[in-house]
């Protein structure tokens, strides 16, 4: 795991260019603290930092193709290299190095574009086509690695976090509206828009090619994709696919174990990161170093679930416990890495669990995260399947009810109130003929935050129509899929990539220097699991049932048939001790500072810190605005308002 940063375009090369790209690769020296690297030749800039997993010895980068031809940049992994190796030595390519990385020259050379379609892996890549002066951007098929860019003073720049753009165009230190007023309804700006005006974001399963003539194109190489509804089962029986879908597992980890260096794994205590574990020992690792985070509160603690699941298959474990003021005190850094809001605090549990990873001399680890959105696990697909239940007699006196099956781990269900029930998940019945009925009790949710925007900022923010805008981005098959697969492409499209792939997956680990791998994410298992028939995946109201029976033979029952527990961590009150607000929270909800921001209004952010500052911040909405709100101040204050404090003493030394 590395970063990369660059640009494509100008005039012959400068003293001044070098120094460009070395202020944009020191803000990357988290993601690659091993070795760096630059490029500078006339129309290309390539910096590197490097993350030492594969071919420590041999593997700098930039790296070319021998001949100086063709040069590449790369953060992430290509699981299938050696393969991929084997195949292109076999057609006459000699390697210098026994890096993953070198594959990606031979097999442009050898492909063209559609070299990005041969890997299996997590990466976002670089490439420079010398001879032709064409730039190559490439991200992978899941989102799991981010690549961002911006075109400024007559070039294309770009980098693996937005922190290493703004170290050469401050100017793009501006918050974007429209980004902000999406992360507060999908958690996340949505592929392409970010935080931040005039930078994009290079969408999941998209290459980007720039011409020498500046032109550009973007194609999708790539796509989460299902069959019509009612087709045939791709299997004579449920008992064949789940044999397949084992033997696809095993060689997804087997895959991801691939590297120089020790690889661990997470253990929640849950179905998903315990299947993982589970089958890095039937892939022949005897000992398994794992990680886990525990909590004071039984609400969000697992600690039992993981402690069975140690004993059950003999891992060395690390456990970190996590207090309150332990998420208050690391969340500002959590912001820094992140450069999005966060409407939650679950992240930064992850961030603190990294940081042990590392001190422990790991630098890899496996983790369960996309079984969810694969293989249907979410309470969203099962409130769904009820809500449109329900919506055939919405005069029912007992459909509803069905709901009470949902959120048994939450003391304050929303469900624990029939009539509470009723009102909130009524909301949106009559969209029930819509491909993102599923999502809009939870966008409904979330976007009780934007009342708390400026008056401006609201209006903007209520002239959004997120039902409509993600309806867009559905591709034209979707009308003819089942709606659990419509469900599924939603979510995974609103809310993996933008925010648990990003805020609570690469960003947290790689905050400590750590690349986190995603078997249940190898597009294989995504594409099988595509083709099932819904009801191999949510049975009745039994989520990820085929995943259950292909991991049933290797896991204790009582971790085979839990039930999903979400992780989560508390998140309001994580800011106050006996009522006091943490030091900086106080200093930026302050009326001098909102109001300087100009983002919120401050009248009713006065009300809302006395409402968590009296413990009496109730629901998802309460603590998902207070989060979110003090997760954009604390941007705000790092990007913006220091950035421009700071903008007379740049240009006086020359350094702008």
């Amino acid at each position: 795991m590395c970063g990369l940063a660059g640009f494509a375009g100008g005039a012959a090369p400068t003293p001044e260019d070098r120094r460009e790209l070395q202020r944009m690769a020191a803000t990357l020296r988290h993601r690659g603290p091993d070795a760096h690297g630059i490029h500078l030749a006339p129309g290309i800039g390539l910096a590197h930092t490097r993350l030492s997993i594969i071919d420590p010895a041999t593997g700098q980068q930039p790296l070319h193709d021998g001949t100086g031809a063709v040069w590449t940049v790369f953060n992430g992994e290509i699981f299938n290299y050696l393969e991929l190796r084997e195949e292109l030595q076999r057609e006459g390519y000699a390697f210098r190095t026994r890096s993953d990385t070198e594959v990606i020259v031979h097999l442009y050379h050898r492909h063209g574009d559609r070299f990005v379609e041969r890997l299996n892996g997590q990466f976002a890549i670089a490439l420079w086509d010398a001879r032709r002066q064409r730039l190559v951007l490439a991200r992978d098929r899941a989102g799991i690695r981010p690549l961002y860019h911006a075109r400024a003073r007559g070039r294309l720049w770009f980098a693996s976090e937005v922190k290493a753009l703004l170290a050469a165009l401050p100017e793009c230190a501006r918050l974007d509206p429209d980004g902000l007023v999406q992360a507060f309804t999908f958690w996340g700006p949505a592929d392409p828009d970010t935080l931040f005006e005039g930078v994009r974001s290079l969408p999941p399963g998209h290459l980007l090619a720039v011409e020498a003539d500046g032109s550009q194109t973007l194609t999708r190489y790539w796509d989460w994709e299902f069959p019509d509804a009612g087709a045939p089962a791709p299997f004579a029986s449920l008992d064949e696919a789940v044999d397949e879908l084992r033997a696809l597992l095993l060689d997804a980890v087997r895959l991801q174990l691939r590297a120089d260096v020790p690889v661990g794994a997470y253990l929640s205590g849950g179905l998903d990161s315990s299947g993982i574990v589970a089958l890095v020992r039937q892939a022949g690792i005897a000992s398994v170093r794992t990680f886990s985070v525990t909590f004071d509160d039984d609400e969000f603690d697992e600690r039992e679930q993981q402690q069975a699941m140690v004993r059950h298959l003999g891992t060395e474990h690390t456990t970190v416990h996590c207090t309150r003021r332990d998420i208050a005190e690391a969340f500002p850094a959590l912001v820094r890495h992140t450069e999005a809001p966060v409407l939650r605090t679950a992240p930064v549990p992850l961030m603190l669990l990294s940081g042990e990873v590392r001190r422990s001399g790991y630098k890899v680890v496996l983790t369960g995260e996309g079984a969810d959105e694969v293989f249907a696990g979410y309470d969203l697909f099962k409130e769904a399947k009820v809500r449109r239940f329900w919506a055939r007699r919405p005069d029912s006196a007992w459909r509803h009810l069905l709901l009470g099956r949902l959120y048994g781990y939450l003391p304050h269900s929303p469900v624990g109130t029939p009539g509470f029930a009723r009102a909130f998940f009524a909301q949106g019945l009559e969209h029930i003929g819509r491909p993102v009925f599923a999502h809009a009790p939870r966008w409904a949710t979330s976007r009780r935050a934007l009342a708390f925007l400026s008056p401006d900022l609201r209006q903007r923010a209520m002239a959004f129509d997120p039902l409509a805008f993600q309806e867009r981005r559905l591709p034209p098959d979707a009308a003819r899929w089942a709606p659990l697969s419509r469900d599924q492409y939603v979510e995974a499209k609103s809310l993996m990539a933008g925010y648990l792939l990003s805020s609570q997956g690469d960003r947290v680990a790689m905050a400590n220097s750590v690349e986190g791998r995603f078997p249940f994410l190898d597009h294989r298992v995504v594409e099988f699991a595509n083709r099932l028939p819904p009801r191999w995946k949510l049975r009745g109201l039994t989520e990820k049932h085929i995943l259950r029976k292909a991991l049933e033979p290797l896991l204790p029952p009582a971790i085979a048939r839990r039930a999903k527990q979400p992780y989560r961590a508390p998140d309001a009150s994580s800011f106050f001790e006996d009522g006091r607000p943490a030091d900086y929270v106080a200093e930026l909800l302050s009326p001098p500072r909102i109001r300087d921001a100009g983002l919120f209004d401050a009248d009713k952010v006065a009300m809302l810190l006395a409402k968590c500052r009296r413990g009496r911040a109730a629901g998802f909405g309460d603590n998902q605005a207070f989060v979110g709100i003090v997760s954009t101040m604390l941007l705000h204050d790092t990007f913006i308002r220091r950035r421009d404090a700071a903008a007379p003493a740049l240009r006086a030394t020359g350094t702008e």
